[in-house]
């Protein structure tokens, strides 16, 4: 896909804020656990760039997938992973559904203020024994005279100690899985919502994870998104969009590891030369290149399916499936290279082997994707 010099410009601004604003405050976020999510999304918002795939009518740019392409590849520079999942949550996974199927009272209501910032947004799919396997999540949602009252929890939920409002997966009927769910917007300071605890990670420390409970949690029916049991076919729309941007994201992560690398090993020396002259050094860095380059070619060509309003479901879907693999390899072939610096939480590629491990878990496990991509080849057992 050719990009054009809007596109540039969008990077060039995008990574100037990045360094000014973002990576002088990456290493305290870190040890902290949190990032000022509103004091950050605020800034971003009125620089424009948590809009600029939604509707003007909102607030938004109205551009096509492409830009916000460019913005998933581009907060990789950011020198963490945390911040941007919270980011992208925020513009590509907690946020589709509303600006696509979302009334334009509900819009205004809640898409607008997640554009500029003023909110912060939340996604509640996953469940404690629920993730990848959405179809089998357990919280409901009753009709109670012109209310949903809402009851169960969701796990995992990035942003969620900070968000404002949080769009939940619910089960509206006792109907078939894929036909029984809502995406229902719960403003967070509803009486009944708690947020049972923040979680401690193996990574991506500098986001928050939460664990929330919903106990009699009363919103009104015009909070939906979209038609009564549409929910699961929404989140999976909402879910491709995810899935491509984690692989744009971690196609940048891998090439800053790539990059890192070759500047600590051309100056690291051992028994007499620099690390990066021993010729196994420098031909796997250029094997993980070129892993990075074809992460890249798949990314694009789902930017392009998408940005055409094609279906980019198996595209994404092997785009999300190589980015976690490629991710895991980068970053353990590019952390061998640094030896003991390697293994201290200190050094940037310590950082990047422990966030980028999520890839192949979060948004659907590799063995989902896997599923997924063998029933679009016809090799998926039939149901007996």
């Amino acid at each position: 896909m050719q990009l054009t010099p809007e596109h540039e410009a969008l990077r060039d601004t995008l990574a100037r804020f990045i360094d000014k604003e973002i990576n002088p405050h990456v290493d305290a976020w870190e040890r902290d656990e949190i990032f000022p999510a509103h004091e950050v999304f605020g800034a971003m918002g009125q620089l424009g760039f948590l809009g600029l795939t939604k509707p003007v009518e909102n607030g938004g740019s109205g551009l096509d997938y492409s830009y916000g392409a460019v913005m998933a590849e581009t907060l990789a520079r950011i020198h963490c992973g945390g911040v941007p999942m919270a980011i992208g949550v925020q513009t590509d996974m907690a946020t589709p559904a509303l600006a696509h199927h979302g009334s334009r009272e509900l819009r205004d209501e809640f898409l607008a203020p997640a554009i500029t910032g003023e909110y912060v947004a939340c996604l509640g799919v996953s469940e404690v024994g629920s993730g990848s396997d959405v179809a089998s999540i357990k919280t409901t949602a009753r009709k109670d005279g012109g209310d949903y009252v809402i009851d169960g929890g969701k796990m995992w939920t990035t942003n969620g100690t900070q968000a404002d409002f949080c769009c939940v997966l619910a089960n509206t009927s006792t109907g078939a899985a894929h036909k029984n769910k809502s995406l229902i917007v719960v403003p967070m300071k509803t009486r009944g919502v708690s947020v049972a605890r923040k979680l401690k990670k193996m990574g991506m420390h500098a986001s928050d994870t939460a664990q929330i409970h919903f106990d009699g949690v009363r919103v009104p029916q015009r909070h939906r998104v979209g038609e009564e049991g549409m929910g699961f076919i929404y989140q999976m729309e909402q879910f491709q969009v995810e899935r491509l941007w984690g692989a744009l994201n971690n196609a940048g992560m891998a090439q800053r590891a790539i990059d890192a690398t070759i500047d600590y090993t051309r100056e690291r020396r051992a028994f007499g030369r620099s690390i990066l002259d021993n010729q196994w050094v420098h031909y796997k860095l250029a094997e993980l290149q070129t892993e990075v380059a074809s992460l890249r070619a798949l990314c694009w060509q789902g930017v392009a399916e998408v940005s055409a309003g094609q279906d980019a479901t198996r595209t994404a879907t092997m785009a999300k499936l190589k980015a976690g693999r490629v991710i895991r390899e980068v970053a353990d072939g590019c952390l061998q290279f640094w030896g003991g610096m390697g293994f201290m939480d200190e050094s940037p590629i310590s950082r990047i082997f422990r966030d980028g491990r999520l890839t192949s878990i979060g948004g659907g496990a590799d063995e989902v994707m896997l599923q997924i991509l063998c029933k679009f080849m016809g090799t998926f057992p039939k149901p007996q």
